[in-house]
């Protein structure tokens, strides 16, 4: 697989590019601007290794398109990340192509630490119908971050999907290609009494199965087994709060375990 990773700012002129068959490695000896963005092209869809701050989690992720864009965050929208990310004057990018025992392990397939809104084509991706004020600290990528801290809530590490109160809050993780699941593992925040928590919430599946599941009130992984499922994406919903004061349940993480095809 030809790969590259290409540094362009806000006009999309290129600050620093490197190419090479199966792993590429760049050092951008530069301070990261507003509108910087960090691109990764394959020749292929595929899995591939990508770490796009030595600060964040590498991630073993699907590219099903010739190229992801990661907008580099700041002010507000750096707050899900490490303190340390993206910031000072040398950053090394990392990306290669996955091997085979990799793909075929049984793994947390939900995970992705670089997911943004406007990501189509590295997966997983998680989407929601609504986020709490619109913030990056509880937007619906964060439920796939692999972060679990989960007893108090805000910045990194304690980072969240926030349902501003709604009812009707949804969150999709979207998987790209189909993958066998045989595991949910939800991490509720628990960030107690200003938390509250769901008592239940239902799972439907890209094969139109539906599963309800009860949660107790903790912050510790509550792990559902699926039986082996083909799906593509599964949707959390019906999210039912418990009779407790507080009006503010979300969710640390999701985790999705299984394998791929």
């Amino acid at each position: 697989m030809q790969l590259s990773l290409t540094v362009l700012d806000a006009a999309g002129k290129t600050k620093a590019e490197a190419h090479g068959q199966d792993e590429v490695c760049l050092v951008h000896r530069l301070s990261y601007e507003e509108g910087d963005r960090l691109v990764v092209e394959a020749s292929a869809p595929g899995h591939v290794s990508l770490s796009l701050d030595a600060a964040v989690m590498p991630a073993l992720v699907y590219l099903n398109g010739p190229s992801f864009s990661f907008v580099v965050p700041f002010s507000e929208k750096r707050m899900p990340y490490p303190p340390q990310a993206f910031t000072g004057s040398v950053h090394r990018l990392h990306v290669r192509s996955a091997r085979p025992g990799e793909v075929a392990a049984r793994r947390n397939l939900a995970f992705n630490p670089l997911d943004q809104h406007a990501n189509q084509t590295l997966f997983p991706r998680a989407v929601a119908n609504v986020e709490t004020r619109g913030e990056a600290q509880f937007a619906a990528r964060n439920a796939i971050d692999g972060e679990k801290a989960s007893f108090d809530h805000g910045s990194w590490p304690f980072t969240s999907w926030g349902i501003n109160r709604d009812p009707d809050a949804a969150l999709m993780v979207e998987f790209g290609r189909p993958v066998l699941v045989d595991e949910v593992a939800l991490y509720l925040r628990a960030d107690f009494p200003h938390d509250a928590w769901w008592e239940k919430a239902s799972m439907t599946f890209s094969d139109g199965e539906t599963m309800c599941v009860s949660l107790t009130k903790s912050g510790a992984a509550q792990r559902f087994a699926l039986g082996e499922r083909k799906i593509e994406w599964l949707r959390l919903h019906t999210l039912v709060k418990a009779d407790d004061p507080s009006p503010y349940p979300a969710l640390t993480q999701i985790e999705v375990w299984g394998r791929d095809l």
